[in-house]
């Protein structure tokens, strides 16, 4: 069975409407729900949702502590990622492992690393075989 439902908890919802909402729209997911604590954006019968609880203990994730250290997602094609790695400065998201982009994950993996501003990484898969 497939995913379900991933559910971030973020400290400032408005900033992660713009930066995963911004992120999952060009990845191709569309959004699903919507309400003043939350927004959630769905590709197929999965969703992801960000939320902003008041029940937080913390004011960012923290991906070297145990719990979640990233998210992957596929990406078309290395044209695809490319963009998206170009692009995605301008929308809170801020590159790792920049001097061994796009080989950072080892020479076979041709993947972006980035991480916002909340501490949240992600990890954006070309296909492989894809040209290096």
């Amino acid at each position: 069975m497939p995913l379900h439902h991933i559910e971030l908890w973020v400290p400032d919802l408005e900033r992660a409407r713009t930066t995963w909402g911004w992120l999952l729209t060009r990845l191709g997911w569309e959004k699903y729900q919507d309400w003043p604590a939350g927004v959630s954006w769905r590709e197929g019968d999965t969703y992801l949702v960000v939320e902003q609880s008041p029940a937080l203990s913390a004011g960012a994730h923290e991906r070297t502590r145990p719990g979640l250290n990233h998210l992957a997602f596929h990406v078309a094609d290395a044209a695809a990622l490319d963009a998206l790695y170009a692009e995605a400065p301008g929308h809170g998201w801020s590159p790792l492992f920049a001097e061994r982009y796009p080989h950072a994950g080892g020479p076979e993996h041709r993947a972006a690393y980035l991480e916002d501003a909340d501490g949240f990484e992600v990890e954006l898969v070309a296909p492989a075989g894809e040209p290096r």
